[in-house]
């Protein structure tokens, strides 16, 4: 059968990056406390198509992954990449995944336990030298009051939910958990998605004492991952979604070590 993809291009025009998007997956992650969990992750594959190929061929990233089900975790990802570069003629491969990661989470005050939701990503590339590019990334709800708002309101101060995302390329393994943890020591205070009343009293007063602009939480975060000798470059974001605006509040620090 005539295979049309493999026919020469004449326009000499090289794509950076080719093949399939939004591609639901089962995955299996390390779990700080469980050894593994397992999730679905949306998942784009990419390669580099060079000038003279017309298309790639859509369904080998498809066999290619298949040959990982229900094993595609941190330790596989380098592997498909290489056999994507290899199949798909390409000089370089990119896999980005986006998947929820699930946290049992206990309540302050009353020692209620519940799930909570977290949204975490891997973007990886293998390059022309077979280098692998690995970065890991978590956003994270937290609470945040505003110092401002404390400083000038007689009876009260406003706040709002918050997402504070971190994303780092690592030289020794960083656990999700770490980072998740990092982010809410840097708010005002943690998201819970189960609160009993005497919960809630103490998130509300803790957020209370710890007022933080989005300029503390980038600040504080950086000044954590500057000491951390297991990360060579981060990139934090926080993003305040304020309740008395018309507009959100952002700041972003991205750093190589």
């Amino acid at each position: 059968m005539k295979d049309i993809q493999k026919q020469k291009d004449n326009r000499e025009i090289p794509i950076d990056q080719v093949g399939v998007k939004d591609l639901k997956y089962p995955i299996v992650l390390q779990d700080k406390e469980r050894e593994t969990q397992s999730t679905i992750a949306k998942i784009n594959m990419y390669v580099n198509l060079p000038h003279h190929f017309r298309g790639t061929h859509m369904s080998r990233f498809i066999e290619i992954l298949n040959k990982y089900h229900r094993k595609l975790k941190i330790d596989t990802i380098g592997e498909v990449l290489s056999k994507m570069k290899k199949r798909l003629h390409a000089e370089e491969a990119h896999m980005n995944l986006e998947f929820p990661y699930f946290l049992e989470k206990e309540t302050p005050i009353t020692e209620s336990t519940s799930m909570m939701e977290y949204n975490c990503s891997f973007d990886v590339t293998l390059d022309n030298n077979n280098e692998e590019d690995f970065i890991m990334g978590v956003e994270v709800p937290v609470n945040t009051l505003c110092p401002c708002s404390k400083e000038i309101a007689e009876k009260n101060a406003h706040n709002q939910r918050s997402i504070i995302s971190i994303k780092v390329r690592y030289n020794q393994l960083v656990w999700l958990e770490e980072l998740i943890a990092y982010a809410e020591e840097a708010a005002s205070s943690p998201v819970y998605s189960l609160l009993k009343r005497e919960d809630e009293k103490y998130v509300t007063e803790k957020a209370y004492q710890n007022p933080r602009f989005v300029e503390d939480i980038v600040r504080n975060l950086a000044l954590k991952l500057n000491r951390e000798e297991r990360v060579d470059w981060y990139k934090v974001e926080s993003e305040n979604f304020e309740s008395i605006h018309n507009h959100n509040a952002y700041a972003i620090v991205e750093k190589w070590k």
